[in-house]
């Protein structure tokens, strides 16, 4: 089985510059990402919208829009959600069976509910969430070495749609998952069969494009000698087998390839696909 794919835009927001690349010196990063004058960097929230016979799945949610006005401004969370999305497509969120997330921070899962009279409910009434086991016991219990990314009303609305998973998992034919650890120990990649072959959606495993060498991992990862391994075997795997790499937070092109650097072949780096 093959899935279609389409590209959500969920919204932009900003980050941190040096909590995005980690140990890596701002002299070499903001060649690449230039900062704004609060030292945050662009970034996306991509999603994907997988087809197939009628079937319809949601991989990853977005920040969502439950968001104060201060907070907001801190994070520059653009006023778009993954439902203004998916409605530029005519699909109503009541429509998705299936939502893929590869971890619960709140820039991927915040979109997994919405505001009624004040009230946080499903935005995916109908849908069942697709999450490995170690993240959901981890976003419940609020392990992480951010503040505030694992939120109560992200998750406690969507207890009865939650499925969880175990390391590698077929959700549905063509559609698997994968353990993907140090960003956070239970985070998971999407591995989706398309027409023109394997696409693999490694969250921030690989945030950008600019993410590609394995010193640049990011300060908000739990493990970050785990990440970068995890990241190395992904962009090994994907060079070698010709896979398609979904970005998750890239605010250029989303869908890139692996392959040798010329001037590192041991290394990997990304291109844009043609």
């Amino acid at each position: 089985m093959t899935w279609s794919i389409k590209i959500l835009r969920a919204g932009t927001m900003r980050l941190d510059g040096g909590g995005m690349f980690g140990v890596v010196p701002k002299t070499m990063w903001e060649r690449l990402s230039k900062p704004d004058e609060h030292n945050r960097i662009l970034l996306q929230t991509n999603c994907l919208l997988l087809e197939q016979g009628g079937t319809k799945v949601l991989v990853e949610t977005g920040c969502g829009s439950k968001w104060s006005k201060k907070e907001r401004e801190i994070y520059a969370i653009e006023d778009r959600t993954v439902v203004d999305a998916l409605h530029e497509e005519n699909i109503d969120p009541s429509e998705i069976s299936h939502v893929v997330v590869s971890h619960l921070h709140f820039d991927h899962a915040g979109g997994l509910t919405t505001l009624n009279k004040d009230c946080p409910v499903p935005t995916f009434p109908n849908a069942a969430v697709h999450v490995q086991a170690q993240e959901w016991a981890d976003a419940n219990q609020n392990r992480a070495v951010m503040t505030r990314t694992y939120l109560p009303t992200h998750l406690e609305p969507i207890v009865s749609q939650v499925k969880t998973h175990t390391e590698a998992s077929t959700i549905l034919e063509g559609l698997t998952v994968a353990s993907a650890p140090g960003h956070t120990w239970g985070q998971q990649a999407i591995h989706i069969t398309a027409p023109n072959g394997q696409v693999v959606f490694p969250a921030d495993v690989v945030p950008t494009i600019h993410h590609a060498p394995p010193a640049f991992v990011m300060a908000y990862d739990i493990e970050p000698y785990t990440a970068m391994q995890t990241k190395i075997n992904v962009l090994t795997q994907a060079a070698e087998q010709g896979w398609t790499i979904a970005l998750g937070h890239e605010p250029g092109p989303v869908l890139v390839k692996a392959e040798s650097d010329p001037e590192r072949p041991e290394r990997r780096r990304l291109v844009p696909c043609q």
